[in-house]
C-alpha cells in the first residue's frame, strides 16, 4: 500500500491547487466579518485553562461543572496533552483504524505499545477485536465515533463492553467527538467515569481556522492535562477565544446551519452514488457531514483523487491517507451548487474509468456496505 500522510497530502500536494472542496470534512464558508469581536479585547496570556465565560459554555454542552472543562489549541492538542499524561512509556494503548493519524505516531513514541484494530463489516470499531486486546497495561483506548473516515458510530452496547473492560484495569476511554453535534445527548464521556470527551469549535460550526477546542473529564484529569499545556502552547490566543465565545453563544444557529446541509447534501450524494454502483459503493453516514465511498471499480483510490485534483481540481481525501486503501472520504456538506459542481467535474473523470462507464444507474439506492474487515 502507499504511504502517504494527512499533511503530505493536504499542505504538501494539494493546497493552492483546488477551486472545490470536498475533501475538508467541515461546514465551511465562515469568515472573520460573519463574527464579532470586542474593540476592548485585552491582549494578555488569558487564562491556561480558557477564559471563565468559554469554559462555562463549553460545560453546558455537556450538562458539566467547568472544572471538568480544559481549553487547548484545537482537539488535536487536547488529544495530545491526554495522551502524554495518560500514558508512559512501557503502557498499553488500542487505537481503531482506518482514522486520524496522530494517536500511533505520538504513544509509539513516547514508548508506548499500540494495538491498532480495524472496522467491522459495516464501518463501525470492532469493539469485539479491541476487547481481546485490553489488559492490566491497557491505559487507554482511543475512540473517534462517529468514525472517521466511514461516518459510522459505535453502538450502545459497545460503549458498555468498552468500560466494563476498562475499569478491571483504570484504564481510560478517550474519545474523539469532533462530529457530535449535540454533545448533552450523544456523548458518551458519561457511560463511564475514566471517559475523556474531546471536540472542537472546527467540524460543526465550520472554524478550523480558530484552533478552538476542548476537553470534558474528570476534573484530576483535566488539571494534568492543563498543567503539561504549560510545555505546549501555555496559553490560547484570547483573540480567538473571543470569537469562540461568540459562536457558541449562536450554537442553536450554527447547529441547525450545519444538520440543514447534510440532510441535504446526503439526499444529492445518494442519487449520484446510485449512478457509479459498479465503481462507488457508500457506507451511510450517521450524523457525518462527509461519507465513505468504497472504490473497488479503481485501481487505487490515491491516484484517482490525484487526478481529480489535477484534472478538476476537486479536494478529495484518498483512503491512504487513513491507513487504508480503495476509499475516498467524500463532504457532502456544502451548499447546493457547490455540492452539484464537485460531482459534475468527479462524473468527468469516472467518465474515463471503463467500470465507471459502464457503471449504470441499477443501484437501489446507493448505500451499499462493502463486506470487508478493513484491519
Amino acid at each position: 500500500m502507499t504511504e502517504i500522510t494527512m499533511r503530505q497530502w493536504y499542505f504538501d500536494e494539494a493546497h493552492g491547487h483546488y477551486d472545490i472542496d470536498l475533501g475538508d470534512s467541515y461546514v465551511g464558508g465562515s469568515r472573520l466579518s460573519d463574527h464579532a469581536l470586542p474593540a476592548d479585547c485585552l491582549l494578555d496570556y488569558g487564562n491556561n485553562r480558557g477564559t471563565a465565560r468559554l469554559r462555562h459554555l463549553v460545560a453546558g454542552l455537556y450538562g458539566r461543572d467547568p472544572s471538568h472543562i480544559g481549553i487547548t489549541h484545537g482537539g488535536q492538542e487536547a488529544l495530545y496533552l491526554l495522551y502524554r499524561t495518560l500514558l508512559s512509556a512501557g503502557d498499553h494503548a488500542v487505537i481503531f483504524t482506518p482514522g486520524w493519524q496522530q494517536a500511533e505516531p505520538v504513544l509509539s513514541r513516547a514508548g508506548c505499545r499500540v494495538d491498532a484494530v480495524g472496522t467491522t463489516a459495516d464501518g463501525r470499531p470492532d469493539i469485539t477485536a479491541a476487547l481481546r486486546r485490553i489488559g492490566p497495561r491497557t491505559r487507554a483506548v482511543v475512540l473517534n465515533s462517529p468514525c472517521n473516515p466511514t461516518g459510522r458510530k459505535v453502538t450502545a452496547d459497545g460503549i458498555k463492553e468498552l468500560a466494563e473492560a476498562l475499569r478491571g484495569h483504570g484504564g481510560h476511554l478517550i474519545l474523539d467527538e469532533e462530529y457530535v453535534a449535540d454533545l448533552g445527548t450523544d456523548s458518551w464521556v458519561g457511560a463511564y467515569e475514566n471517559a475523556v470527551s474531546v471536540s472542537s469549535v472546527s467540524k460543526v460550526y465550520g472554524v478550523p481556522g480558530l484552533r478552538v477546542g476542548w476537553m470534558c473529564g474528570p476534573p484530576e484529569v483535566v488539571d494534568a492535562a492543563m498543567q503539561y499545556k504549560h510545555f505546549t502552547t501555555v496559553t490560547n490566543s484570547v483573540v480567538l477565544e473571543q470569537l469562540a465565545t461568540g459562536i457558541l453563544e449562536r450554537r442553536e444557529e450554527h447547529v441547525r446551519r450545519y444538520r440543514q446541509l447534510i440532510t441535504d447534501g446526503l439526499r444529492t450524494l445518494e442519487r449520484w452514488a446510485a449512478r457509479h454502483h459498479g465503481t462507488l459503493r457508500m457506507w451511510q453516514p450517521e450524523g457525518t457531514p462527509y461519507a465513505w465511498l468504497h472504490t473497488p471499480g479503481l485501481p487505487s483510490s490515491l491516484e484517482f483523487c490525484r487526478e481529480v485534483l489535477r484534472r478538476e481540481r476537486v479536494l478529495l481525501m484518498p483512503a491512504e491517507v487513513f491507513g487504508t486503501e480503495h476509499g475516498i472520504r467524500l463532504t457532502f456538506a456544502r451548499e447546493p451548487d457547490v455540492l452539484a459542481e464537485g460531482l459534475r467535474r468527479i462524473d468527468a473523470v469516472l467518465a474515463g474509468h471503463p467500470t465507471a462507464a459502464g457503471s449504470g444507474t441499477h443501484a437501489e439506492n446507493g448505500t451499499h456496505a462493502e463486506s470487508r474487515e478493513q484491519q
